[in-house]
């Protein structure tokens, strides 16, 4: 049998319950302090990363063996197997076995995840629920009042986010940041066995049918969707050459509105967020954990959109050489991309800074300070009245109105 290691036993002193001791791999980098005393570890977890933080009642490796690297979880947050990396936990979420999480994940109080899901560069609020066998990339989700009113992805859900010209600028925003942070809309289904092309933007109560796949925006709130699969392949006729884009507006315009949501969801957890989040040092942890996947978040985004305007010479070439050297309106809108995309570039990683005050973000704060002591996050959001929620969504949708006027 393998010895213990000193940083298994350093645990166990602090009253760290590890069952099996032995099969358990704590990393050099890690910080026992940084480890509730009452956290849970199952046989066979690996931990690593000096960013590593685990709050109280954690439970790793309930079902299978779990790997935690560079990852901050709340309280009570169960992490039942799998492959969890530079993802922030906040408290009351479950992820089932044979998970695969990357960096730029943040899953918000509650959110919960069955087996085998996959995410990355995805953020999911309060009580967002995923089914088993989903990939889930690329996404933020929003919607729901409390568990039993939650936004849901149904099982063998696919979030398509690569195209056949190699991009990756197919960020869907299901629900909002403005709205979706006051816990008050209502919920989105997507429907199991099914999927959805990114970029695509879902208002808040939209029911997507299962088996459809959603290639389009639903701009209409609650609206049923159903259709858009094939039980057959169909050969269209078309010619696809490699390298060629058509009218990219909606592509564009669901880029910058997304990175608006993110600089949006920044500021909360600037001003409003931290206001809960300072009272331990795994709270601390998290928070400071989830402004550096937000602003991962933005980064991914930015550096997507960079990829795409270095395609644009040649889907520009392409087409003239088709068309005997004439340009269309898309051949004129990609080059006006391609040629403002420095100059926009540099514009979207300042926009944090901007908007960051406002007369309604004054009327929103000065109500939560009424309301946010000796509350909880979610007991003092819910509580806030109309009022207020109207004044902090309109501080937040400026933030996105801001970022989105740039295109």
């Amino acid at each position: 049998m393998s010895p213990i290691s000193i940083k298994v036993q350093e645990l166990i002193k602090r009253g760290v319950k590890i069952h099996n001791p032995a099969t358990v791999d704590v990393d050099d980098s890690i910080d026992p302090d940084k480890i509730a005393s009452d956290v849970v570890i199952h046989a066979g977890c690996r931990i690593s990363g000096k960013q590593t933080s685990i709050g109280p009642g954690c439970v790793l490796g309930e079902e299978a063996p779990a790997t935690l690297e560079n990852c901050q979880l709340a309280g009570n947050v169960a992490l039942k197997g799998g492959f969890f990396s530079g993802a922030v936990f906040m408290s009351d979420v479950v992820c089932g076995s044979c998970a695969h999480i990357r960096p730029g994940t943040l899953l918000e109080e509650q959110a919960s995840c069955a087996h085998a899901v996959g995410l990355k560069q995805t953020m999911l609020m309060p009580y967002v629920t995923l089914g088993s066998l989903v990939n889930f990339c690329d996404c933020l989700m929003a919607g729901g009042t409390g568990r039993k009113d939650h936004s849901e992805v149904g099982s063998s859900y696919v979030h398509f986010n690569y195209t056949p010209n190699q991009d990756k600028a197919t960020a869907s925003l299901i629900g909002d940041v403005p709205r979706g942070v006051m816990l008050d809309q209502h919920p989105i289904f997507l429907g199991g066995q099914g999927g959805m092309v990114g970029p695509c933007r879902i208002e808040y109560g939209t029911v997507i049918a299962a088996g459809t796949i959603c290639r389009k925006d639903i701009g209409k709130q609650d609206t049923l969707v159903f259709g858009g699969g094939s039980s057959s392949l169909q050969q269209r006729g078309h010619t696809f050459v490699q390298g060629v884009y058509s009218d990219i507006n909606r592509v564009l315009t669901n880029n910058f509105i997304y990175l608006g949501n993110l600089h949006a969801l920044l500021q909360w957890y600037l001003a409003v967020r931290s206001k809960f989040m300072s009272n331990d040092c795994y709270s601390e942890a998290c928070h400071a954990g989830a402004m550096r996947q937000i602003r991962n978040m933005i980064d991914e985004r930015i550096k997507r959109l960079s990829e795409l305007a270095e395609k644009m010479p040649r889907s520009i070439e392409i087409v003239q050489h088709r068309s005997a050297g004439k340009s269309g309106k898309p051949c004129l809108l990609q080059r006006k991309f391609m040629d403002k995309w420095p100059e926009l570039a540099s514009k979207l990683t300042q926009k944090t800074q901007q908007n960051a005050l406002s007369r309604d973000r004054d009327v929103f704060m000065t109500e939560l300070e009424n309301v946010r002591r000796r509350a909880t996050y979610i007991e003092a959001i819910t509580s806030l009245g109309s009022r207020a929620k109207a004044a902090g969504t309109a501080w937040l949708q400026s933030i996105v109105d801001s970022v989105a006027a740039l295109w």
